[in-house]
């Protein structure tokens, strides 16, 4: 537990909340907390993990967790309802922590959606009651087709400390500890659109070394949770390892606010008890002027055009 109390104030960053709204009917990325991003074009329409229950401190530490049914469909209806989307291709957890599975599998039978992930995320799937023709099980290098969209997934890395580290062997059926949600399978998605725009979805502040090499994306998500707690060494490591061997132009993000607050409330940063989102804007700041890309935090809810502008 680090010393330092509180935890930073996003209104030091408001100025990053500038992602280009998207138009009516264009390809738009939503960020809904955490790692969960809806991307869509008005027809077709896939999700990374599907995080919506939330479960307060307390209940994680004490207790066990379940997926709250009306927290999600709460997220639902707005999310797709704004969108004017009727379900979702596919869902797919970014690793198998809680904070990322524990409602994929209430998600995806909501949405008629596909469970992707491996066989971590699988074994979710099938404790959370989806019918095994709803689940699909990747390799690394697999590449997915759902609807208008091309998934690749490429093995990656848990930020460090991964403090339930390993695999899931048996089907988790909630509630359950915090714990029996191990990470599992991490990955890199590459995401690329039938208008050819292309995007990196790095959920997890991991990386494995040259493991996107050859690999092309316009736009980089990239997760952050305990990147500000990380040597500095580190921090640019990652930058090297996903924004530049992508190639990218723009990078968003994500996983950097209090998860154990519900959606309904306004976000905050997680604590420094457990990161310092002060220090990533820092440091990934100047690696971004360095490198002239546009750096930028997403608005929650919000329909976000991240190629506009990156185009003449």
């Amino acid at each position: 537990m680090r010393l330092k109390p509180g935890r930073p104030d996003l209104a030091t960053f408001a100025s990053r909340h500038d992602v280009p709204v998207a138009g009516e009917g264009r390809l738009a990325v939503t960020f809904l907390g955490v790692s969960t991003l809806l991307v869509q074009d008005g027809d077709s329409a896939v999700m990374t993990d599907g995080f919506f229950s939330r479960p307060g401190l307390l209940q994680v530490g004490l207790g066990k967790v379940a997926p709250h049914l009306g927290r999600i469909d709460a997220a639902l209806d707005r999310a797709l309802g704004d969108a004017g989307l009727d379900g979702l291709d596919a869902v797919m957890p970014v690793h198998s922590h809680y904070d990322h599975a524990l409602d994929a599998a209430v998600v995806a039978e909501r949405t008629g959606a596909l469970l992707i992930g491996g066989e971590s995320t699988a074994n979710v799937g099938v404790g959370g009651g989806l019918a095994p023709d709803r689940i699909r099980v990747v390799a690394s290098g697999d590449t997915v087709e759902c609807g208008a969209f091309s998934l690749t997934f490429v093995a990656s890395s848990h930020c460090p400390p991964d403090r339930y580290p390993g695999t899931i062997d048996a089907p988790v059926t909630p509630p359950a500890k915090v714990g029996a949600y191990r990470c599992g399978e991490a990955w890199s998605i590459l995401l690329t659109h039938r208008s050819g725009r292309t995007a990196l979805l790095q959920g997890s502040a991991g990386y494995v070394p040259g493991s996107l090499a050859g690999r092309d994306a316009e736009v980089a998500y990239l997760g952050v949770g305990q990147l500000g707690v990380q040597p500095l060494e580190y921090l640019e490591a990652y930058w090297e390892h996903t924004v530049r061997a992508v190639g990218a132009r723009r990078v968003v993000l994500i996983h950097w606010d209090d998860f154990f607050r519900p959606l309904d409330r306004p976000l905050h940063a997680l604590p420094y008890a457990g990161d310092d989102l002060d220090i990533t804007m820092s440091v990934l700041g100047r690696l971004a002027d360095e490198d002239g890309v546009a750096l930028h935090l997403p608005r929650l809810w919000q329909r976000e055009d991240p190629w506009a502008g990156l185009y003449a």
